[in-house]
């Protein structure tokens, strides 16, 4: 009979631990989202008690998986090790207590119960254990990289950040330099300490001349942490706006953390700012270390401009000028104005690194849309997609909005969930992007009924057509939706995807 029991207890551990598994990636994919930090996936718990809760699995695509690097799996590891420690450890104590082998199966299998019902807890008991291990692994990777840096003399590095165009400006940085240059980019939106530790430990070689690097940040002292890894010779700063607003509070914070890459720039170091850009500006005129300016405003003022700007659905030309009489035309297959100054900032780069205005035009002439970045995709059945879902903030917003008003044939539709990490301006901002919306579009399918109901609001306060707007659940609803009301010709925009770790 013992032996029996034995058996039934195995088998049902084997069942749990299955289950267990399964669930224990679930949370796993939701702390990685996170970026494994506690204080942030604990709020993530905080806000989405049903589906981390839930023992039904989503049937929503995901869109980001879970990647099994060695910091998860040493995390996945960690939450085994708890999750049987939280069952065995009552079991044998209640179980020698009851006496027998029937009220310990008892004990154990409503332990194994609870244990699966509060896996989200228990991988964030987990992501707690495991911080100071991984804070000393990653320094490691850290210093490895900050090091080989450091001996290479021989090393241009440029750095960029800002709270939104970092990534394209960093692509466009990068494809002018390659004029002249071995340049190596960071790929993608590698944009922290370790995303960075691991491109200059496993890609960086000698044969580079010179390292792109962008550099995000979400709270203050990230920029800094960044800049002394990378030592950047040259900084450059795109945009600021309220972005990631939640975790700034608010934009004397974000300026302050996008400055420290100018802070810590070599006394012979070169800034480069956006001077149009109000609160850049302010950042500008306090830096006295050697600096370039560009923009489309107040020519008299800059270093670097564009003037004679033609801008249509195909992209733009323009005239490159700048402060010395050097002048060129360039051609770009970049949608929007706002484009033009991610390549003014290309521009100056290459030309503090010694590219003739010829080289740089060429360069410009190369440049291809960054993925998910106002992609232009033309279907086979005529209708043109405008792929702008990577990220959305207000000012991106206008900017994919006029890019889409550009489109003279054809009806405009959207597709958006709105904006996220706004803090208190989210449902301001996401009612004045409705509001832009009604101005330019035919159609708009929003996604997600609660979130999107600022821009419903929005499309209200503009009189736009209640037939013409469809509330979806998900892409899946959006895209059957399009296919109901598109035709040949009509233009699509994909204004915003939300990451999987948010939901209604």
């Amino acid at each position: 009979m013992d032996y029996q029991m034995i058996l039934v207890a195995m088998i049902i551990g084997a069942i749990f631990q299955h289950l267990n598994g399964k669930r224990a990636k679930e949370s796993l994919h939701m702390a990685q989202l996170e970026g494994y930090d506690k204080e942030h996936y604990d709020k993530w718990l905080k806000l989405n008690k049903e589906r981390a809760y839930s023992v039904k699995k989503s049937n929503q695509p995901v869109k980001k998986p879970l990647v099994m690097t060695d910091r998860a799996k040493r995390l996945y590891l960690c939450n085994y090790i708890l999750s049987w420690a939280i069952i065995v450890v009552p079991t044998i104590i209640l179980g020698t207590v009851g006496g027998n082998l029937v009220v310990t199966t008892v004990i154990l299998v409503v332990a194994m119960a609870a244990t699966l019902y509060f896996q989200p807890i228990i991988m964030s008991l987990a992501v707690g254990v495991m911080f100071p291990i991984e804070k000393r692994i990653n320094y490691g990777f850290y210093s490895k990289a900050q090091n080989k840096i450091k001996s290479r003399e021989d090393l241009t590095v440029v750095g960029i950040t800002g709270s939104f165009g970092k990534t394209s400006t960093k692509f466009i940085v990068g494809t002018i330099l390659s004029e002249k240059f071995n340049v190596l980019n960071t790929p993608e939106s590698y944009n922290t300490p370790m995303g960075l530790s691991k491109v200059i430990n496993n890609q960086l070689n000698d044969e580079h001349q010179v390292f792109v690097a962008e550099m995000g940040a979400k709270v203050i002292g990230e920029i800094r942490e960044l800049a002394e890894l990378a030592q950047p010779k040259i900084g450059i700063l795109t945009s600021i706006g309220p972005v990631h607003i939640e975790t700034f509070k608010n934009i004397d914070n974000i300026m302050k953390t996008k400055y420290e890459l100018i802070e810590e720039l070599p006394t012979d170091g070169v800034a480069i700012f956006n001077y149009d850009n109000e609160y850049i500006k302010k950042l500008a005129d306090k830096t006295f270390k050697e600096k370039m300016l560009y923009g489309l405003e107040k020519n008299e003022n800059l270093d670097m401009y564009a003037e004679d700007i033609i801008v249509n659905e195909l992209g733009s030309t323009f005239t490159l000028k700048d402060k010395d009489g050097n002048s060129i035309k360039c051609t770009t297959k970049l949608l929007g104005k706002h484009n033009i100054y991610n390549l003014l900032a290309g521009a100056c780069a290459s030309k503090i690194l010694g590219l003739t205005f010829e080289e740089i035009s060429r360069g410009i002439a190369r440049v291809e849309p960054v993925e998910h970045r106002l992609n232009l995709i033309h279907s086979p059945n005529g209708v043109i997609i405008i792929d702008d879902a990577f990220n959305s903030n207000p000012i991106g917003t206008k900017a994919a909005l006029e890019v889409l008003g550009q489109f003279k044939e054809g009806r405009k539709i959207i597709v958006t969930p709105g904006m996220i990490e706004l803090g208190d301006m989210e449902e301001s901002a996401n009612r004045e992007f409705g509001t832009n919306i009604g101005k330019v579009c035919d159609y708009a399918i929003l996604v997600g009924e609660k979130r999107t109901k600022p821009i419903y609001d929005g499309l209200m306060d503009v009189n736009f057509n209640k037939d013409n707007i469809f509330v979806v659940n998900n892409l899946d609803e959006a895209t059957k939706q399009i296919g109901l009301i598109a035709k040949a010709k009509d233009v699509v925009l994909f204004e915003n995807d939300l990451p999987d770790n948010y939901s209604e």
